[in-house]
């Protein structure tokens, strides 16, 4: 099992010799198998939550376990993938060799990991083992980012918003590939994303947080079924889900604009 809890998580860091905090007592549990997204304003402490779940950082007060264990033991199991925004390939490795980094780091495979030309594979880079990252498009680059951090058959995949350089079209197809991988791997699996539809099309739920300090506003059930496809973008129940995120985020925002948008009335 590789449930996630989060209990009574803070997190601070030292700015110019005062303590900000980041992230203000937020508990979480992502059930284990699941796939969950992260949303809120810049700031809220988004990207901070996920290097605490995967013990890049340390929580100031409270306690992380992953699958009842501390994210250490997991990271040391190297069951913690990590993707990044940046695709950040070594430019001068080929696909197969950036695919294979994590194996030589680690000294060689772990268990019955998978070979990466399988990995290549399941991300739909065939025929472009030998190829370098220049020679890639954008989308193709996090592909082979998501399979590196696959290489190592982790029990977690940490996304920090892999997708948000891409245009609409290249975002929506790797969103439907990402899934793909996700079933095929049976991670548990959270999303940073700034993107509402985004965390609705593609999570179980959608924890919603709120910036200075990050802290936890609400979480949204997404009860859509599986597989997910994007003739749901156009449901009467994706959009309720899309419009009881923005009213989590927003709040009181959303009816200020309302009523700015209603002429008054004529009296007399």
């Amino acid at each position: 099992m590789t449930e996630i809890i989060l209990d009574h998580v803070s997190k601070d860091f030292e700015i110019d010799r005062r303590s900000v905090r980041a992230i203000d007592d937020v508990s979480l549990t992502f059930p284990s198998g699941s796939f969950s997204a992260l949303i809120g304003p810049s700031g809220c402490g988004k990207s901070t939550l996920l290097r605490l779940v995967a013990d890049i950082l340390g929580p100031t007060s409270g306690a992380i376990t992953i699958g009842g264990k501390p994210p250490g033991e997991a990271r040391l199991r190297h069951d913690i993938g990590f993707v990044f925004q940046d695709a950040s390939l070594l430019p001068w490795r080929t696909v197969l060799d950036n695919v294979s980094l994590p194996l030589e780091i680690a000294g060689g495979p772990i268990g019955d990991g998978p070979r990466p030309e399988n990995l290549i594979r399941l991300v739909g880079l065939s025929g472009f083992e030998n190829a370098k990252p220049a020679q890639l498009s954008g989308g193709m680059q996090q592909r082979v980012s998501i399979a590196r951090a696959l290489t190592l058959r982790p029990k977690v995949l940490l996304l920090d918003e892999p997708f948000g350089a891409l245009d609409e079209i290249t975002r929506q197809r790797m969103n439907l590939e990402l899934l793909r991988i996700w079933q095929e791997t049976g991670t548990t699996a959270i999303l940073v994303t700034h993107t509402i539809g985004e965390a609705v099309f593609m999570a179980d739920q959608v924890h919603v947080l709120a910036a200075h300090p990050g802290r936890l506003v609400t979480t949204i059930e997404v009860d859509l079924p599986r597989p997910r496809h994007l003739a749901m973008l156009q449901t009467a129940e994706f959009n309720r889900l899309e419009n009881a995120v923005r009213a989590a985020l927003f709040g009181d925002e959303l009816a200020d604009d309302g009523a700015a948008a209603r002429p008054e009335r004529a009296h007399g």
